[in-house]
Parts: C-alpha cells; sequence; structure tokens
C-alpha cells in the first residue's frame, strides 16, 4: 500500500503499518489516521497518546504493552484518561495496539495484524 504525503511517496504494509519508521512525522501520522484509520483529525488527546506511544517505544526499546502503557498514562495525565476505554473512545478500530501504535510509526507488535 501507497500514501501520498506532501508529494513523498510512503510505503505501508498492506495492513497499513509504516515499512520504514525513519520516515514517520505528524504530516504521516495524520494521513494514516484518516486513510487507513478513519480517524479524520487528530486532537490534542489523540497526540497525547500517540507522543507517548513513541516516547515508551524508545524509552523501552520495543512497543509498550497495553497493561504498562495504562500506567503509563495514569501517570501522566491521571486515572480518567488511563483505561482502554478511553483509548478506545479515541482510536475505535483497533485501540492501542492495532491503531494508535499504527498512526504513532511504530513496528507492528508480534501477534498483531
Amino acid at each position: 500500500m501507497e500514501i501520498e504525503v506532501n508529494g513523498k511517496k510512503v510505503q505501508l504494509s498492506e495492513a497499513g503499518w509504516l515499512e520504514d519508521l525513519s520516515e514517520w512525522n505528524e504530516d504521516i501520522a495524520r494521513k494514516i489516521a484518516a486513510e487507513v484509520e478513519d480517524i479524520p483529525e487528530l486532537t490534542d488527546e489523540h497526540w497525547d497518546i500517540i507522543n507517548l506511544t513513541r516516547k515508551a517505544f524508545y524509552d523501552l526499546n520495543q512497543v509498550a504493552e497495553p497493561r504498562k502503557f495504562m500506567k503509563m498514562m495514569k501517570q501522566e495525565y491521571g486515572k480518567d484518561r488511563s483505561s482502554n476505554k478511553y483509548i478506545f473512545s479515541l482510536f475505535p478500530k483497533g485501540g492501542l495496539i492495532k491503531s494508535a501504535n499504527k498512526i504513532a510509526g511504530l513496528p507492528r507488535p508480534k501477534g498483531c495484524s
């Protein structure tokens, strides 16, 4: 699959995961959100999760597991924003693992389609 962002062609896997993680930027995130995940606009709340997933990935050197990520969300943003229900309200097609990580330009977690 291929998307075009700012005149540049960007390769995605068949499921919409970024092939070259070094190409990621916010414009690519917006395009993946809109065209792959059916999220027409990324709000500040979306960006909080996207940025925290990226921070977790680079701090831990792996995609954060949901339980560990929820603890990070609670520490960063409080209890009301640290549930799967909250994450799925923003990323309804696949929550943290399939949608937020994909939009954040992270590698596909093992066992994830």
